[in-house]
């Protein structure tokens, strides 16, 4: 999977799309099956990425968000989305603080197998252990190769840190 900031070009709208691959973002834009999701329009773009260009030596960092584990991506590919609004709107935070609790409420009862879940999905799936949900992390690759054998998989859909990472 890869993730593309789209803009819409009336609104100026930002938003995340993911795709299987480039060649997929460009047939769903050719066939006009990109909209805005705050104003509907179907004229979208890319937007301008800022690669992760890492410090020097001697200057201080700032923690970066844990990336989502069923979207892991290369060194050499990390993007950050980026804005120039000194402070995010009220609304924006109130909704991205209702998702993150929806996301814990939802992990609650789930298992943690870590880099084990497409070993784990495929146990459970073919009824070689007990049937349970589980999170864990899996590549691009293997969560397209669950998706294709008809195992349900998805993106959590805020970062995750996982629990041998907290301190």
């Amino acid at each position: 999977m890869i993730a593309f900031d789209l803009i819409c070009a009336p609104g100026g709208h930002r938003f995340e799309g993911w795709f299987a691959s480039s060649t997929e973002y460009e047939r769903q834009l050719t066939a006009q099956l990109l909209c805005c999701p705050t104003c509907g329009t179907s004229a979208v773009t890319k937007a301008i990425m800022a690669p992760n260009v890492a410090r020097k030596g001697n200057q201080s960092t700032v923690s970066q968000p844990a990336v989502s584990p069923l979207r892991p991506q290369p060194e050499s590919e990390q993007v950050v989305a980026v804005s120039n609004q000194p402070d995010m709107p009220a609304e924006i935070e109130k909704a991205i603080a209702a998702l993150g609790k929806l996301q814990n409420r939802m992990l609650e009862n789930s298992d943690w197998v870590g880099n084990k879940f497409a070993e784990e999905a495929r146990a459970i799936h073919y009824g070689e252990t007990p049937e349970r949900i589980i999170h864990g992390s899996a590549s691009a690759n293997e969560a397209q190769a669950l998706f294709d054998e008809g195992i349900t998989v998805a993106p959590l859909p805020l970062p995750f840190v996982p629990p041998e990472a907290k301190n």
